[in-house]
Parts: C-alpha cells; structure tokens; sequence
C-alpha cells in the first residue's frame, strides 16, 4: 500500500525528510523546504528591501538550489532585492571550466547578471600552475584564501551590498568539527554566524541563508526540481582536512540523525573564558584587506609564490613579514627553514 503525504494526506509520497522523517510528495516537500529557508531568511534579518545581493555561483548543487529558492523567494515575498550571480574561475582545467558553463546556464534560466573573476587576473596564478609548484597537499590553502578575497572583489566590481554563499548545515557542522581539533578559538567563535557584518574596508557582509538546511535535501530539492548543476568534486581536493571532518560527520549522522544541528547548536552557545587573548582584527599593510598580522595571508601567499618559495604561506612566520613588505631577501639560513618545511 503506497504511503500518503504526512502534511497534504492526499498525494502518494515520494520521500522521507532526512531533517524530520516525515513522507512527503513533492509539492509538499518543496513548499516545506522553501519555507524553511524563508522563515531563517526572516528569523535572522539577512536582506532589507531595496538592497543589491550577489550570490556566489559555483554551478554545484548548493549554488544552483541558492540561486533558485532566492529568486523564488524575492518574486513570493517581494523582499526587493536585486539579485546577480557572482563566479570564481580558480583555473583548474576539466573542473572548474566546465563548472562555468553550468553557471553560464543557470544565468540565463534564472535571467540574472553574471560576473566572473579569476584569480589569473586577480594574482597572476591558476590553481593549475600552484599546484604544479606546491603539489596536491596544502593547496586547498591557496584556493581557499584565494577565493574568500576573489569573492570581496568580485562583490565590489558589482556594487553588492551583500553576499550570500550556499554554506547548507553539514558545512557549518564541518566546520565548527574542524575549528575544534585545531584548536582555533577565534574561528569557532564566528564560523556559525549565519550573517558577517563589513569587517572592514574592501569586505563585503556575507550571509547563509542555506544554513539549516541538509545537504541531503538540497540534493533531493535539486533532483525532484530537475535543476541544472554540477556534480563532480574538484579534482586537487582528495586530500582536504575538510574531507576527514565530512567523513567523521557522515558517520555519527548515521548513528545519531540529529549530529549535525546538535554540532551547530554547540557552536552557536560556545562561549570563550574572559581574559583569553584574541586575534585583533587589523588591515594589510600591502592590499588593505581584513587581517590580524602585518600581512594578510593572501599576500604572504602570492609572495611565496613569486618568490619560488610556495611554503611561506604555510604555517606561522610572521617574523619575515617585515622583510617581505620592504622587499629584502631572505638570508640562506631562513630559505632553508621554509624549504624544510613540509606540505
């Protein structure tokens, strides 16, 4: 006997909720599922009317679902937002060019503006040429500060007032798992945050309004709704820490169904013991951009890179960073500890 819709009661259902357990037809569940994200949207204030919103367009599910339900959502709603997609070419071949054809797709279904950056043009790398220097370990650190900065450029070019990204629960739930074993006190402070406000000049506010939503609904909303997006993992990231943290999560999610909002909530209530010594948020000497250190760590980077020497970036040397802004070379004795260092 076929099972009936929990909430219509009238339609056959054709899945059950891995965020509630409830069976649902489709039109339900997508009623459910949209309404949810209003109702975060809503709860948390992300968007006031007449601003313009960039969306972070990857062509992967995420992004594709983001982009529909926000327009969906403003033309149900009427929010008046102004809403543009926003893509980062990180220059790896047979990945993230045909990624963009997805979003070059998607552009015209949703008939949205699109911009696109690169980091060739922004830094004069590829991620195909650095990781031809540094190899298939770390590099997930270029591409990741790489990007969080491409982004805010991006942002900037198109005159957005925000940015909303497609971060859904199980990326939060990873997060804040990784912020934990390494001990980063001043990330797991933030890393919950549903919204970012301007950390300062040349950074955009940010915002989740994916937040709670499961990665596996967003897949079966994108499924059942015959989205265009793309699928395949990028191809220098099997070796991500993020990837032993998704890992860890996907197994207490099958002992426990409720690990990852359980892990969320944990976050969002923790608390840091006052006089512990924070990071103080400050602007790079060289780019202006958000940073604790003299340096912000996209320009450490992108210096080691010029100068043949990939590992500056990794780990802590903010001693050389003097010498990196007045352009002097390092000694022989400090090349050979960067080169000692492993990736």
């Amino acid at each position: 006997m076929p099972v009936l819709c929990s909430s219509c009661a009238e339609k056959r259902a054709v899945l059950k909720r891995p965020k509630t357990g409830h069976s649902l037809c489709k039109e339900c569940f997508f009623w459910a599922f949209e309404e949810e994200v209003h109702q975060t949207i809503v709860a948390a204030k992300l968007f006031k009317p007449g601003e313009t919103v960039g969306i972070a367009a990857s062509g992967g599910k995420d992004s594709t679902v983001l982009a529909h339900v926000m327009k969906l959502l403003n033309e149900r709603y009427n929010y008046g937002l102004e809403l543009m997609l926003l893509s980062v070419d990180e220059g790896i071949t047979g990945y993230r060019d045909d990624s963009l054809e997805t979003v070059k797709r998607n552009q015209q279904q949703y008939e949205l503006p699109l911009k696109i950056v690169s980091y060739e043009e922004l830094y004069g790398w590829t991620m195909d040429a650095i990781v031809k220097q540094v190899g298939l370990k770390n590099n997930c650190t270029f591409c990741g500060v790489f990007r969080r900065q491409a982004l805010d450029r991006g942002a900037i070019m198109l005159k957005v007032d925000k940015i909303c990204t497609g971060h859904n629960a199980d990326d939060v739930a990873e997060t804040v798992l990784m912020n934990v074993l390494r001990g980063d006190i001043a990330r797991l402070r933030r890393c919950t945050a549903i919204s970012t406000s301007s950390e300062g000049e040349g950074v955009v506010p940010r915002c989740k309004p994916l937040k709670y939503a499961y990665e596996k609904e967003i897949v079966l909303y994108a499924y059942f709704k015959k989205l265009d997006y793309f699928s395949t993992e990028c191809i220098y990231s099997p070796n991500a820490y993020r990837g032993y943290a998704r890992t860890f999560l996907k197994d207490l999610e099958s002992v426990r169904s409720s690990s990852i909002m359980d892990i969320i909530h944990s976050g969002e209530n923790l608390s840091v013991r006052e006089g512990i010594k924070m990071p103080v948020q400050g602007t790079c000497s060289r780019c202006g951009y958000i940073s604790s250190q003299a340096l912000c760590k996209s320009c450490v980077l992108l210096e080691g890179l010029n100068r043949g020497l990939p590992k500056l970036g990794i780990g802590k040397h903010h001693r050389l960073h003097d010498k990196i802004l007045s352009q002097q070379p390092l000694t022989e004795k400090e090349e050979r500890k960067l080169k000692s260092v492993e990736f």
